[in-house]
């Protein structure tokens, strides 16, 4: 079961866009920063969505697929788009928490310690294949990406604003790999999956890259996306949609209370209230980039998959029966009652 793909059962009256509100102006700058992106990218439709969901939401986001796939493509093509500090940082197992946030350096003549910053103090930080790196060096992103600052021999240091990290993984390749920590995967507000392209995109993509690529224009500033962000704050979401988006997560943490008893062997621990958080902050950025300036059910039943896949931790059982966090999702998504709500009348776009 796709519940990316999956529509929803008719819970609502049809609502015609047209009648009740013009299209949000913001969209079509989001629209924009795709139209720059995809000169570069074939496909991979969902996985630009979700980048820009995730910037405007402010969440950072986990990118995970085999290599070849354009992850960091992808992401470096969407700086480029939008302008701002760009840094990228390759994870290796030799690297140290000095090498991301920084370190004080002592100076002889002055006999002072001096402060290096490190490459995490930018707009948009590329932690390419992240989970080469020991725990203790991706323990060192732990406090930059809940608290945008950084702590070095006592004094804090603000990372510029707006500050987004994109992470990108292999999934295949255990060996000198290090499993990302709870800690640290639980920042991460989406985790999504990158899959081959098709035959026609493929041959489109080798007819690309063997030629020459289209320079990618800058749409946006640091300054207009902090705006965008600032809008999608004030996009409207139902007191029932954030019912809807409680009882999901719960539901992963006691599935007996909701008629999934046959569940509870295979969830050691569900998702933390960091989850439901998050699924209403997509759903807005989701229902931003459709032009909306109100959540629908669709908009946070899409995000669910890559809001909720990462924060649970299985057991062992779950393992040896071959159970997936996405199917355990599926079925908890069966089971909770989509909510109705009442046709919303003629927003204003400036509400």
């Amino acid at each position: 079961m796709s519940l990316n793909k999956a529509p929803l059962p008719t819970v609502t009256q049809p609502i015609d866009l047209n009648k009740m509100q013009v299209k949000h102006p913001s969209a079509a700058k989001m629209e924009q920063v795709l139209f720059e992106v995809k000169k570069t990218i074939v496909g991979q439709d969902h996985l630009l969505q979700r980048l820009i969901v995730a910037l405007l939401a402010r969440g950072h986001i986990l990118v995970e697929g085999v290599p070849g796939l354009a992850k960091t493509l992808a992401i470096k093509s969407l700086a480029e788009s939008i302008g701002g500090d760009f840094k990228r940082i390759q994870f290796t197992p030799d690297l140290v928490p000095a090498d991301l946030v920084g370190t004080r350096i002592y100076n002889q003549k002055t006999g002072d310690f001096n402060t290096a910053l490190g490459p995490v103090f930018t707009n948009l930080l590329l932690a390419d294949e992240i989970n080469r790196a020991p725990a203790k060096v991706q323990s060192a992103l732990l406090e930059v990406m809940q608290e945008r600052q950084v702590t070095i021999g006592g004094t804090t240091y603000k990372v510029p604003n707006p500050f987004l990290v994109m992470a990108t993984q292999n999934p295949i390749e255990t060996e000198g790999t290090y499993p990302l920590p709870e800690a640290q995967v639980d920042r991460f507000m989406m985790k999504v999956l990158v899959g081959y392209p098709s035959d026609r995109e493929e041959f489109v993509i080798v007819e690309r890259i063997t030629g020459m690529l289209m320079p990618i224009a800058k749409v946006l500033t640091p300054e207009e996306l902090i705006t965008l962000q600032s809008e999608t704050d004030k996009v409207y979401v139902d007191p029932a949609l954030i019912e809807y988006a409680v009882r999901i997560v719960t539901a992963t943490r006691e599935p007996k209370r909701y008629g999934l008893p046959d569940l509870q062997k295979y969830i050691a621990f569900g998702a933390s209230p960091r989850a439901s958080i998050n699924l209403i902050l997509t759903a807005r950025a989701l229902a931003m980039v459709n032009g909306r300036t109100y959540v629908l059910p669709q908009d946070v039943y899409d995000m669910v998959l890559d809001v909720l896949r990462h924060r649970m931790v299985l057991t062992y059982e779950a393992l040896s029966d071959g159970v997936t966090a996405d199917k355990i999702i599926a079925k908890v998504m069966e089971k909770i009652p989509i909510p109705v709500i009442p046709q919303p009348e003629r927003i204003p776009v400036n509400a």
